[in-house]
């Protein structure tokens, strides 16, 4: 029961989450090309993402911290993708400024308030969801897939291979990982696709460390050896055997992964040197509410991003510890 929660059935995990982020990344990254019509793809991952969230609660039922982190996060989640269909003002345009939540001005009712510029804060928050969430994901999948395969190649292959990837790995943690990120950055420029680099520089080497680690265990097991019997090739024994056996620790790790990735791009962003603008941010509005802040009156506009980035990372560690669990109680 315990094993089912960390691995659900074979497939159907992976196609939620495909059907879930691809929409929202294409949205995302091709909506200014494109024009209001993407917004239509993201329909069909409205669904699956109430599907994703009751799989993943029938797996994880017998541990209450991973029933609320996933809430945590399909939350946010699910706003992501269904804001564009929300009767919202428009983000971007500035109404009425220092408008105090709960208030009306100009004829609009401000729920949660406005910011400096006179642009409504719950609008900003709803969206800003869908950034963090996308660039967050795909910098945490990039990072896995580069990590995973030097992991890989390192453990399984031994020899100079091992002694090459350690050593680029090594390299790369010398650094302090705010220092990396702000250098790389630094060196290829500010953009959402930069960050994916800078975050995969950082966090490779990491998980490289931990699949080569459960590669060096794995090897030496007896369906490793029959494989190796058989004649199949390196490659296939690598992604076919090795790798599914060990992806449970690495579920886990990911989660984690994902909280720790959510604070450097928000971090990034308020350095000036993450997302810009003007397209909402969570980070952005932190930033651009430091100064308004400090006056208690207006302290809502630094508070509001920040609960709401809080809580996705809250959601990512409390799905990582109780998943932990569940693994432990196997």
């Amino acid at each position: 029961m315990s094993r089912l929660a960390v691995s659900p059935p074979r497939g159907t995990f992976a196609m939620l989450v495909a059907l879930t982020w691809g929409p929202l990344a294409g949205f995302v990254m091709l909506a200014p090309a494109l024009g209001g019509a993407t917004r239509y793809a993201l329909l069909p991952a409205i669904p699956a993402v109430a599907a994703l969230y009751f799989l993943t609660v029938a797996r994880c039922r017998r541990s209450r911290i991973a029933v609320i982190g996933m809430s945590l996060i399909c939350f946010w989640l699910l706003i992501a993708v269904s804001v564009p269909f929300m009767h919202l003002l428009d983000p971007d345009k500035p109404i009425a400024p220092l408008a105090l939540p709960g208030t009306v001005k100009h004829g609009v009712f401000f729920l949660l308030g406005s910011d400096l510029r006179g642009r409504d804060m719950l609008s900003r928050t709803l969206w800003g969801s869908q950034r963090i969430l996308v660039w967050g994901i795909t910098s945490t999948a990039t990072a896995y897939l580069v990590g995973a395969a030097l992991g890989l190649i390192g453990g399984y292959m031994g020899g100079w291979w091992d002694e090459a990837v350690s050593f680029l790995g090594n390299v790369l943690m010398s650094f302090p990982v705010m220092v990396l990120l702000i250098l790389i950055l630094n060196l290829l420029g500010q953009s959402a696709f930069n960050i994916i680099i800078a975050v995969t520089c950082s966090s490779a080497p990491l998980i490289m460390r931990i699949v080569r680690g459960l590669s060096l265990d794995a090897k030496s097991r007896g369906y490793i050896q029959a494989a190796e019997t058989r004649g199949e090739h390196p490659l296939y024994i690598m992604l076919v055997e090795l790798l599914p056996n060990v992806r449970r620790p690495l579920i886990i790790d990911a989660c984690l992964r994902l909280g720790y990735t959510t604070v450097a791009i928000t971090t990034l962003t308020f350095l000036g040197l993450g997302l810009q603008p003007p397209d909402p941010d969570w980070g952005l509005m932190i930033k651009e509410a430091a100064t308004a802040a400090l006056l208690w009156k207006y302290s809502y506009m630094l508070i509001i991003p920040a609960l709401s980035v809080s809580s996705l990372i809250l959601g990512f560690n409390l799905l990582a510890d109780g998943l932990n669990d569940l693994e432990l109680r196997a």
